[in-house]
């Protein structure tokens, strides 16, 4: 059953879930198979029935358009078929989809012209008008129970990315921006994909320095201006990122000018290599 999202770890409760844990593991030395196997099936069908209770009382919604679906977390059949997922064939540095099968390590004409500062970027799926609301929900509705099927969907997408990868660290919100949200999308994005992985999250690794001016309706050269000199690393942290290889984790990829913005400093601060894996991107018609 898929969990709400968690914005704070609670370090009292992660020791009191050790103590238990160290507690059952001490319980089932002292048992018989017979009596441990016995709990745990017990412990299922509790579970299990506080999850039919659950589903009575509030039945899981369609994380788009709120339909009444069969598990939490999911998308109701219409909106799933109307989402465009991303997948193979795509360009090697940026991900943009190819509309047929290519070579390996093909790159798209922009990044022929002009390799990103990233290695890899790659997105669950187009953001486009049956995206626009799942993701706008998400990052300014306070819809952060999606987080945890989001996480799913990043690990399942980002696989090539996450099996090479040394830590998680997500683009930064300015504490101006973080106040009035209250909370940081890419930094729930990243701890849920963290939960599905082995990989540790770095929240705080980046820092923005300065508010940037909205980037809607900007190119990518204006987007780029805008983004200049708006990152840099914790001094606390920094440490920490050489010879490391890093997964930078955003909520929408539009030109790139924001994670390629971070990547340079990570890269600058010794990283070793930084891949991009977002939950969305805009994909724009071939000229």
């Amino acid at each position: 059953m898929t969990q709400p999202a968690e914005h704070i770890n609670d370090r009292r409760g992660a020791a009191a879930s050790r103590r238990g844990r160290a507690g059952l593991h001490a319980e089932t030395r002292v048992e018989g198979d017979g009596d441990a196997s016995g709990r745990a099936a017990w412990a299922l069908d509790l579970r299990a029935l506080g999850r039919r209770v659950l589903d009575v009382l509030l039945p899981p919604h369609c994380l788009k358009c709120g339909t009444i679906v069969a598990e939490p977390g999911s998308l109701c059949p219409s909106c799933w078929q109307a989402i465009s997922f991303l997948g193979a064939p795509t360009c090697d540095a940026c991900g943009l989809p190819f509309e047929f099968e290519v070579g390996p390590a093909t790159l798209c004409a922009a990044c022929l012209r002009h390799r990103p500062v990233f290695a890899r970027a790659r997105a669950v799926l187009v953001y486009d008008d049956a995206s626009r609301d799942l993701i706008l929900g998400f990052k300014h509705a306070d819809r952060t129970e999606a987080a945890p099927a989001f996480g799913r969907w990043l690990a399942r997408a980002g696989g090539e990315l996450v099996e090479t990868a040394d830590l998680i660290v997500p683009v930064p919100l300015h504490w101006t921006r973080f106040v009035t949200r209250r909370y940081n999308q890419a930094a729930l994005l990243g701890r849920a994909l963290a939960r599905e992985t082995t990989l540790p999250l770095v929240p705080d690794l980046l820092i923005r320095r300065r508010r940037t001016p909205s980037q809607g309706g900007l190119d990518f050269a204006g987007r780029a201006r805008n983004v200049r000199g708006a990152f840099r690393l914790n001094p606390r942290l920094a440490g920490g990122v050489r010879g490391r290889r890093v997964l930078l984790v955003d909520d929408v990829y539009t030109t790139g000018a924001t994670v390629s913005a971070c990547a340079r400093v990570l890269l600058r601060g010794g990283a070793a290599q930084v891949d991009v894996l977002t939950l969305a991107r805009v994909v724009r018609p071939a000229h």
